[in-house]
């Protein structure tokens, strides 16, 4: 969704394009041309850019919504799935599920600025705390890393198969979905260790952002 929350953005596996729906009107209003089979999005902070991980092009296109033009496409790992923008719209964060890595892109630039080696098929990434944390699914773990210096800093294990991964609002925990636990693991950012399991119905599964803060 658009930070304004005038739009929602749909990717379209199959016909390598986002859809652009007005939230209002209830129906789409224009598409973006992106790679082969658009995964996950993320639109920057100021609402200017849409990154779209394109999966079977092992790269991310980086749209200007106003314009409907693509303004660069990174090339990453192999199959990237999940992509996470910083909080100041500088980096972009994407797990390449194929390659076993996370790829850091400089969204200015439109270039591959490092890359984080984590475990097997990571899925997303979660930013707090100054780390970056990663699902890897086949490993039942989180890989941590220093989003300063990309180097690795723990691995912490959580429950089986885990995939959807989100911080907390105020960035203090780490909230992760594991399918086949049918449990949701908490982990303290700071600490980096596992504080809660919250059981949950048959193959939880999130892709995004799925926390919702209430007052």
């Amino acid at each position: 969704m658009a930070p304004d929350g005038a739009s929602v953005y749909v990717a379209d596996w199959y016909a390598a394009a986002v859809r652009v729906i007005d939230a209002k009107e209830l129906r789409v209003v224009a598409s973006l041309a992106v790679g082969a089979s658009p995964s996950g999005l993320a639109v920057t902070p100021d609402g200017r850019l849409l990154l779209s991980a394109d999966r079977d092009d092992d790269s991310v296109s980086i749209t200007d919504i106003a314009a409907h033009e693509r303004r660069g496409i990174v090339k990453v790992g192999t199959r990237p799935f999940g992509v996470t923008i910083d909080a100041e719209g500088k980096r972009a964060y994407t797990a390449n599920v194929g390659s076993n890595d996370v790829s850091v892109i400089d969204i200015a630039t439109a270039r591959e600025v490092g890359r984080v080696h984590v475990g097997l098929r990571p899925y997303a990434v979660a930013l707090a705390q100054g780390r970056g944390f990663v699902t890897d699914q086949y490993d039942g773990k989180v890989s941590v890393f220093d989003l300063a210096t990309l180097e690795p800093v723990k691995r912490i294990t959580v429950g089986d198969y885990p995939e959807g991964i989100e911080a907390t609002a105020d960035g203090r925990r780490i909230v992760v979905a594991n399918w086949e636990s049918n449990t949701l693991s908490v982990i303290d950012a700071a600490e980096l260790k596992v504080i809660g399991e919250v059981k949950v119905g048959d193959g939880p599964r999130a892709f995004g952002a799925f926390l919702r803060r209430t007052e």
